[in-house]
């Protein structure tokens, strides 16, 4: 069984028939289910809540449960080869919405569906043999062979009833019932004629008339003739010149196959019948004194009671048939279901099973107790809803691929269930996905079987991916070479190895199944991940992909945060990151300038830094005067450009600025001391207090806040160094920068 819809809890909180004494006691049992699979938590819980009550700690213990037995490794591979064969079908289903209505039904689909479906029961047959298979393996086979088996001898018979090959739907289908009959239940087995095989007379054997009987009915034709003709030297005249007339009849027995229409084959079944009849004739003719043989020491044998049971089943005699199966074949109906086919009425056709099967039911009933007669019962007698249902308890796998084979063939409707808003096919598509989220490592398959499903499976196919734990910085995941340079190359990429890893997959996914909002919505949790680990080239990508432009911003201010916190060097680094994707939002358009102001600011203040780093100092006083000039700046942070210009203001070497541009810096300055004098201070001086601060305390200085009068006192440094700046211009006599020698 995959899951129960019964869990037992021990030690046990309440005892079986004692939950109403829990309740009385004022408690009852919680559940929290865990979004990330099908596990939840159960605990006690008091069922009034005492706001007075302090909190104590809990007793009581908590229970964690599961639904579901996650996949195994054997199980896991059928689970993801399969899917392969159910996105086939998807994309067959994506074809044909641009094909004409009703194209599915035409030849061609039909081919095409029939194709996957073999695929299907070829796959479950290869883990069938795998599973049999006596070699050590990794882990116990979380199921038996005999599980696979079932499921084989089940999809198979879907095959032949339901996935015909086009334009034989309503051919006889006796033929294809025998070969499913004999490659799934094999009767009599090979042991059995290698035993007989020994003797020189077989027919001394008490095994040997059950052995021929049953080769007949299943329509083995070799075997059959071989032991007919060791009966040449059977001691019996009548038996020896009866299997004379036997054996042709076993070798042309008329099979749909060999014929190119169907007509030529009921006029070849008519024929043969009628020598079936007078072969019954003679039969008949043969004196009792005949009919029986002394062989020795097994006494004597009425070969004729034998020989005329093997006529009444050519003959397609019913009785005959039901009397064999019971004796031979311990009553399994299925072998006089197909028996009906081959011999009672060999134009049989798939419509005419449930009649059939209800009329071989009322003498051969099933066994109620196994799943896999329940099963094969349902599919022969067209109860498909009820198959559905078993198919369930078998293997919710089962029941999810037969019922979406079958909505797409019309053979059950896809109409919504009032009551859970489900189809019929959704329903089991989404109960094999929820069994399958009880290894959270299976939401790519998850995701693929809800997204196939109708509004409802989609929306939780979007619950699924949101809640994938993105492991951005699992570095373990990020390294897959054991070589040690591989290693430590990989080490150093881990971050970037981890981005194209499950988040690209997330992405990915969404893209495919056309889910945008999910996709903005992974991205902006995968963006603010990035910020926490101050990763803002991610961050800002991510958000530019969720088109998050609020969150885009914030990443902006991030980074210049990064110059208060972390100083010049990390700024410029952090500010280089975010670069490219600015520029890509940028080229794309006005719609994607809403932050670009901010970030122009961030970029020029970023190459001033730079350029201080390098001294280039000329390049860096054009920086300077190009914030102020283009208003880049934000208010708050005018001041700290003014700070930051000091060390260009007060170079002795070169005058980097002319006289127009040490006035906007003037201006800038006059308009901020302005602003602060009319109660903006912390406007215009709030991120200019916090630099100070910490540039305090890197120098080791005792940690005191830096209140608006100290900043107003360093701002007017920068003008006492302004005016001395100007004095040097009008010392040199002119406006423009140049040369001047250091004193």
């Amino acid at each position: 069984m995959a899951s129960s819809r019964h869990l037992n809890l021990r030690p046990f909180l309440a005892e079986a028939g004692k939950f109403d004494k829990l309740v009385g006691s004022g408690q009852t049992l919680s559940t929290s289910i865990s979004p990330l699979d099908d596990s939840f938590a159960v605990h006690m819980k008091n069922m009034k809540f005492d706001t007075d009550r302090r909190s104590v700690k809990a007793d009581n213990p908590i229970y964690f449960a599961k639904m579901h037995k996650p996949p195994s490794m054997e199980r896991r591979l059928f689970v993801t080869d399969t899917l392969i064969i159910f996105s086939a079908l998807r994309k067959l289903l994506k074809s044909a919405e641009s094909q004409a209505e009703g194209w599915l039904q035409t030849p061609e689909a039909l081919t095409m569906l029939r194709k996957l479906g073999i695929d299907y029961a070829n796959f479950i047959k290869e883990c069938w043999v795998h599973a049999s298979q006596p070699i050590n393996r990794p882990e116990p086979l979380q199921y038996p062979s005999e599980h696979y088996r079932t499921l084989y001898t089940t999809f198979s018979l879907f095959v032949v009833l339901y996935l015909s090959e086009p334009e034989y739907e309503d051919a006889p289908v006796g033929d294809d019932l025998s070969e499913w009959l004999n490659m799934n239940f094999i009767e009599p087995s090979t042991e059995e004629g290698d035993h007989l095989s020994k003797f020189e007379r077989p027919w001394e054997d008490e095994t040997f008339w059950p052995y021929l009987i049953k080769c007949i009915v299943r329509g083995l034709t070799k075997a059959t003739v071989f032991f007919l003709n060791v009966l040449s030297q059977h001691p019996s005249l009548a038996l020896r010149e009866m299997t004379k007339l036997l054996i042709p009849l076993i070798t042309d027995q008329p099979r749909l196959q060999n014929f190119s229409s169907e007509r030529e084959f009921a006029y070849a079944a008519r024929r043969w019948r009628d020598k079936v009849k007078a072969l019954r004739i003679e039969i008949n003719k043969i004196p009792e004194r005949e009919r029986t043989v002394d062989v020795g020491e097994t006494g004597e044998e009425n070969w004729w009671a034998r020989l005329s049971d093997i006529v009444g089943v050519l003959e397609g005699r019913f009785d005959v048939v039901r009397t064999i199966v019971e004796e031979e074949f311990g009553g399994d109906w299925k072998e006089a279901v197909v028996a009906w086919g081959m011999f009672v009425e060999g134009r049989t056709r798939r419509q005419d099973l449930p009649d059939v099967v209800a009329k071989v039911l009322d003498d051969l009933p099933p066994d109620p107790t196994n799943i896999e007669d329940s099963l094969h019962v349902a599919l022969l007698s067209g109860n498909l809803k009820e198959a559905l249902q078993h198919a369930q308890t078998l293997d919710p796998w089962l029941s999810a691929h037969l019922a979406d084979l079958m909505v797409h063939l019309q053979l059950i409707d896809d109409e919504i269930d009032e009551e859970s808003g489900l189809s019929l096919r959704d329903h089991y598509t989404l109960s094999y996905a929820d069994y399958l989220r009880s290894d959270a490592g299976l939401w790519r398959v998850v995701a693929d079987y809800m997204y196939s499903c109708d509004e409802i499976g989609k929306q939780q196919a979007d619950e699924v991916l949101m809640r994938v734990p993105l492991r951005l910085y699992d570095k373990s995941n990020a390294i897959t070479s054991t070589e040690t340079e591989a290693a430590e190359e990989a080490m150093a990429h881990a971050d970037t190895d981890a981005v194209v890893g499950v988040l690209k997959e997330l992405n990915e996914t969404c893209s495919e199944h056309q889910r945008e909002a999910t996709r903005r919505t992974i991205c902006r949790v995968a963006a603010k991940a990035f910020i926490t680990r101050k990763d803002y080239g991610l961050a800002v990508a991510y958000c530019a992909s969720a088109e998050d432009w609020a969150g885009l911003g914030r990443v902006v201010d991030y980074v210049l945060e990064e110059y208060i916190t972390s100083g010049p060097e990390q700024f410029i680094k952090q500010a280089s990151a975010i670069s490219g994707t600015m520029q890509e939002l940028y080229a794309k358009g006005p719609s994607h300038w809403v932050f670009y102001h901010r970030f122009m600011f961030v970029a020029r203040y970023a190459q001033f830094h730079e350029s201080l780093a390098n001294q280039d100092f000329v390049t860096a006083a054009k920086a300077v005067v190009s914030i102020i000039n283009d208003e880049l700046a934000p208010r708050a942070w005018a001041a700290v450009v003014l700070s930051d210009s000091i060390p260009l203001i007060r170079f002795d070497k070169e005058l980097l600025f002319d006289t127009s541009e040490a006035l906007v810096l003037l201006q800038k300055l006059d308009e901020i001391m302005t602003a602060v004098n009319q109660g903006a201070e912390e406007d215009y001086l709030g991120f200019y207090k916090r630099l100070l601060h910490t540039r305090q305390k890197q120098q080791g200085a005792k940690n005191q806040e830096i209140c608006s009068t100290d900043a107003i006192n360093q701002l007017g440094i920068v003008r006492l160094f302004l005016a001395q700046y100007f004095a040097r211009c009008a010392v040199l006599g002119g406006s423009s920068p140049g040369p001047v020698l250091a004193r």
